[in-house]
């Protein structure tokens, strides 16, 4: 039964429709309400918590039960400056409700959960093929047929960690499915308010990598941010951000739509927006 379901959310949660980027299909995103529901309300069974250079912030793999339904999740309860870091359990959950409210479709499942007395967030655990950095470090190629939608891909995740302030966005951070689809963890960084994060944006033709622009992006979704205002982003929230977070997160989508006017100036808006 557990592998069973977690197939079958694999399938339907971590995919591609026909737009050409992460999008639930109708009857998709009328499952995921079940999933929150058994986040939140699933008896923990078992737990380990991570460590190593690879689980900075140390989160707990939980697995959880009910229903005759066993499935793993990720919690956090990281809170406050850690090793020059500003960390938050609920920058996690803020941005999930900001990928449902995009309709972006490539964060996991995101609520609140309590273990061990303590409040934080518990995230659906996906079983990914590899990280970008896997990929990286063996030089893994990218299949012909895959490369359209990888960096269409490629262009939206650099779209919402602007928007969202992520300042941690590494190539450990991005996972990979087994048919190349790409999924983002780790938003404990995330709606930074400094001015380094309120006055440019993160990804420009300024990164210190070289350009990385958001080269392509669905007109619907910037349609949606278009239409944010303070109490829009609060009504999707709720209490998980606070008014400089949400500020802050308002004066990126500023700087955003700033940059596809410069990006359709530059390639044509045909090119930029689909």
């Amino acid at each position: 039964m557990r592998m069973r379901l977690a197939f079958l959310f694999a399938c339907c949660f971590l995919g591609f429709c026909a737009q050409a980027f992460a999008q639930f299909l109708p009857e998709e995103v009328a499952e995921r309400p079940k999933w929150e529901e058994f986040l939140k309300t699933a008896e923990i069974v078992g737990q380990v918590q991570l460590t190593g250079p690879d689980s900075v912030t140390n989160p707990w793999r939980l697995t959880l039960s009910k229903d005759g339904v066993t499935h793993d999740a990720i919690w956090k309860d990281i809170e406050g400056m850690q090793k020059g870091y500003k960390e938050g359990w609920k920058y996690e959950i803020a941005a999930y409700l900001f990928d449902k409210y995009l309709e972006l479709n490539m964060v996991s499942p995101t609520v609140e959960k309590e273990f061990r007395r303590d409040r934080g967030s518990a995230q659906w655990w996906i079983e990914s093929e590899m990280s970008l950095k896997t990929k990286n470090e063996k030089n893994i190629k990218t299949p012909s047929i895959k490369v359209f939608s990888w960096n269409r891909a490629t262009f939206l995740h650099r779209f919402f960690d602007n928007l969202i302030g992520n300042e941690d966005r590494h190539a450990n951070n991005i996972r990979i499915t087994k048919d190349w689809r790409m999924i983002l963890i780790d938003h404990s960084r995330s709606f930074r308010t400094s001015k380094k994060f309120t006055q440019e944006l993160i990804y420009t033709e300024k990164h210190k990598e070289g350009p990385k622009l958001m080269k392509e992006l669905p007109r619907a979704m910037v349609e949606k941010i278009k239409a944010m205002n303070h109490d829009v982003i609060k009504g999707f929230v709720g209490d998980y951000l606070d008014e400089d977070e949400i500020n802050g997160v308002l004066k990126r989508r500023d700087l955003i739509l700033k940059e596809i006017d410069k990006l359709i100036k530059q390639f044509g808006e045909e090119n930029v927006l689909y």
